[in-house]
């Protein structure tokens, strides 16, 4: 059993010691765990598991050849960070606002 322990300091609100205690519980995982075993679910039937992995060994297999007659690009692996085609230009530090063309989106 895992216990969230949190003590109020000096000047520390009700309502600030019940948000770290909130958190300290969620870092545990103890709801997270308990919501996910709230209800049962059943494991996958042998035959559903070698079903599914047939099914993916031929999309790959399928993939593979049409990569090979050239109707497909090859992948990417998301492993490694992206390589930049294009050289970064310095920001203009112009009047204005600063939101132009090149200003990020944050998504």
């Amino acid at each position: 059993m895992i216990n969230a322990e949190v003590t109020k300091s000096g000047t520390e609100s009700v309502l600030s010691t019940l948000r770290k205690f909130s958190r300290k519980v969620q870092g545990t995982g103890l709801i997270k765990n308990a919501r996910a075993r709230r209800y049962h679910s059943r494991g996958m039937s042998k035959a559903v598991k070698k079903k599914r992995a047939l099914k993916l060994i031929k999309r790959r297999s399928d993939f593979r050849q049409l990569v090979k007659e050239g109707k497909a690009e090859e992948r990417q692996p998301r492993r490694f960070a992206r390589e930049r085609t294009e050289p970064q230009t310095p920001r203009s530090t112009g009047p204005g606002s600063g939101l132009g063309e090149n200003t990020p989106i944050a998504r």
